[in-house]
């Protein structure tokens, strides 16, 4: 596997981190060495290079501008090394031990997916890594906290996610909108089986007729006989656990096949900017997996800034959460006043930090403030569940008819 230094002698400080006394080694480092392995090709790669590639170049520029991370009031420049996991665990296995073993890295930023993401749990708690994990669902985050003391969540459970568009079908069907029948496909991986068999067990306890179950392989393009078999069984609601090309590939064709039930729902994918660029007007009513509002302005300032940096709009859920990981670590470091990775994982683990979300704390190393299902209205994808949820907005029904 062929290494890639992405920048040299980057350096960091936040606008938005706070100052705060060294409570580590007094004396700062000459550099501080950050590596990460991301699918840069391989079936992971669309949904990398759209939700953490971006961010991880748009905080290296940030913290090249403001002129270095601030350990016990010096600016210490940061060195970051890149590889390309394939979108295989094995390699991303090999490229995290290549970074602590050979480039001897101060700090590794995570991967992106579940299988990834867990894949590399086990060394990055072996060597104190503080592992801040953006794109991994899981119902097992319970016992993983258990296990890896460093694991820090950004996202819900799988339960989480599939309950949030069970409540969404349940309103619907007080408001005698729908009378309760639903399909469900999900990819054969272990966030497609997690999050079917949770919204499954969600359904059936909520008196849902699930009229249609059946699972893909991974990476399948050809789905019209699987919609065409749906569209058979006339559901009023259509829910597809999905990764992006086989999000984008059921829209497609269940416009092909005509296929364009009451509720269309299709999860990893759905936020990013390629699928209202693809689709359009046809976009709108198309309901997706989490949401992130674009209310706050500190959340729209990102945006603004990511649009200006790469000429593309940041997705609508993983995006900033992800650039607010990296606020949050640079914060804990210049609080540490060390590279001390226990006394950096220790102040993430306690802090508060100013973010591009607002103000983050996390509760027993879990943030669980944005929304499990949001849905495209007038080009912007806008948070729909739960009701709590920041810039939640009332649920478009019916979805449109395809144009």
């Amino acid at each position: 596997m062929q290494r890639r230094r992405f920048a040299t002698l980057l350096a960091a400080a936040a606008a938005t981190a706070l100052a705060a006394p060294a409570l580590g080694q007094s004396k700062a480092p000459a550099e501080i060495r950050i590596g990460y392995a991301i699918s840069k090709t391989g079936a992971y790669a669309g949904g990398a290079s759209t939700t953490v590639l971006p961010n991880y170049q748009m905080w290296a520029a940030d913290v090249q501008q403001a002129g270095g991370i601030e350990i016990g009031g010096k600016r210490v420049p940061v060195r970051f090394f890149e590889y390309d996991d394939r979108s295989n665990s094995e390699e991303a296995v090999r490229a995290v031990e290549r970074l602590i073993n050979q480039d001897k890295v101060d700090f590794i930023l995570p991967p992106w997916g579940t299988a990834m993401n867990l894949a590399v749990a086990p060394i990055l708690h072996k060597h104190n890594y503080p592992h801040l994990a953006t794109t991994m669902i899981s119902d097992h985050i319970p016992q993983l906290r258990e296990r890896w003391s460093n694991l820090f969540f950004f996202t819900l459970t799988s339960t989480d996610y599939a309950n949030g568009v069970v409540d969404v079908l349940t309103r619907l069907r007080e408001e005698g909108k729908i009378k309760g029948k639903v399909a469900i496909v999900n990819v054969a991986d272990q966030f497609g089986l997690e999050l079917s068999k949770a919204a499954r067990e969600g359904l059936k306890k909520a008196k849902f007729d699930i009229v249609y179950d059946q699972s893909y392989p991974l990476g399948s393009q050809e789905l019209q006989t699987i919609l065409n078999e749906v569209r058979r069984r006339e559901p009023e609601a259509f829910l597809a656990f999905s990764y992006p090309p086989d999000t984008m590939a059921l829209n497609d064709q269940a416009k092909v096949v005509g296929f364009n039930p009451k509720v269309f729902y299709t999860a990893i994918g759905t936020v990013f900017p390629m699928f209202k660029n693809r689709f359009g007007a046809n976009a709108d009513g198309v309901m997706g997996l989490g949401g992130v509002s674009a209310e706050l302005p500190v959340t729209r300032d990102y945006r603004e800034r990511h649009l200006a940096m790469f000429k593309q709009e940041a997705d609508y859920n993983g995006s900033a959460v992800t650039y607010a990981t990296l606020q949050i670590l640079q914060q804990a470091i210049t609080r540490a006043g060390s590279i001390d990775r226990k006394a950096v994982s220790e102040q993430i683990r306690t802090g508060s930090f100013e973010t591009v979300l607002g103000p983050v704390k996390l509760t027993n190393r879990l943030w669980a403030e944005a929304s499990s299902v949001g849905q495209w209205q007038g080009g912007v994808f806008q948070p729909i569940s739960p009701k709590t949820a920041i810039g939640v907005k009332p649920a478009v029904f019916p979805k449109p008819e395809w144009k």
